[in-house]
């Protein structure tokens, strides 16, 4: 049995930590670097950095892979790396500077033979496909896939890219719910149970997460594999420590303790 992960997610902007409201609003909340030292000390299971810039005016992959360099020195956990990756030569340049894996959205659409060499070339364990999702305006039930941080719909169904990024070589999938995000709402369950329904591949939620219960109700009712946190550890008392505690209490498996 695979045991459950913690996942502190960090947004990155002009390699500064932000945290915003679903997708927007962003205000910053600190340097990345002293937040790795933090949540290494707390036994997190991974950490997950998100650069929201390289997809706007001005952003920088360069500044994204510098902050990688930084973060990486300072962090003896895996690190998943996202934001702007189009290209192997990307993905090879995130490698080197100490990410473990990357995640990759719009190019998933723009490009989806890039899932398959980037996995024929660094393994399939390398590579997270990230969903981004809201309800459908137009569908009750459906959800509707978006890129470039958020702003643009995709015409693509989320059956169709699951199914397609599956068979291509994706390693893992990241299910964020764009309406929830920052919310502290709860996470999307639902768009979640239906990825699960398609794919074998591991999943990560992300998204709405405001208390510790919000953590248990993703791995018991939709078996996620992980679950990523960013206002809940950036905002109040929580920390992976206590989720972590919470968690044993409550039956679920976590992947590492000390």
């Amino acid at each position: 049995m695979l045991k459950k992960r913690i996942i502190p997610m960090l947004l990155l902007s002009q390699g500064r930590m932000v945290k915003g409201r679903q997708f927007e609003q962003f205000r910053d909340t600190g340097d990345p670097v002293s937040a790795a030292r933090i949540y290494n000390a707390q036994n997190s299971d991974e950490l997950f950095f998100l650069d929201i810039d390289t997809h706007r005016e001005g952003g920088s992959f360069d500044i994204l892979e510098a902050t990688v360099k930084r973060v990486a020195a300072e962090c003896f956990m895996p690190l998943t790396v996202g934001g702007g990756i189009d290209s192997v030569e990307k993905i090879q340049r995130l490698l080197l500077a100490g990410a473990d894996k990357v995640a990759i959205t719009t190019a998933a659409f723009e490009d989806p033979d890039l899932i398959n060499r980037a996995a024929a070339l660094f393994g399939r364990q390398c590579i997270v496909v990230g969903l981004d999702v809201k309800p459908s305006p137009t569908s009750s039930g459906s959800y509707t896939l978006y890129t470039h941080s958020g702003t643009q719909p995709s015409s693509r169904s989320l059956q169709d890219v699951v199914l397609d990024m599956t068979a291509r070589g994706a390693g893992e999938f990241l299910v964020h719910a764009i309406d929830r995000d920052g919310m502290m709402n709860g996470y999307d369950l639902t768009v979640v149970t239906a990825v699960k329904g398609l794919t074998n591949r591991p999943l990560i939620v992300a998204g709405g997460a405001g208390t510790l219960m919000h953590l248990v109700d993703a791995f018991k009712e939709a078996q996620v594999d992980a679950v990523a946190c960013a206002s809940l550890f950036h905002f109040g008392d929580n920390n992976p420590i206590r989720a972590r505690a919470y968690l044993m209490n409550q039956g679920i498996p976590l992947k590492r303790t000390k």
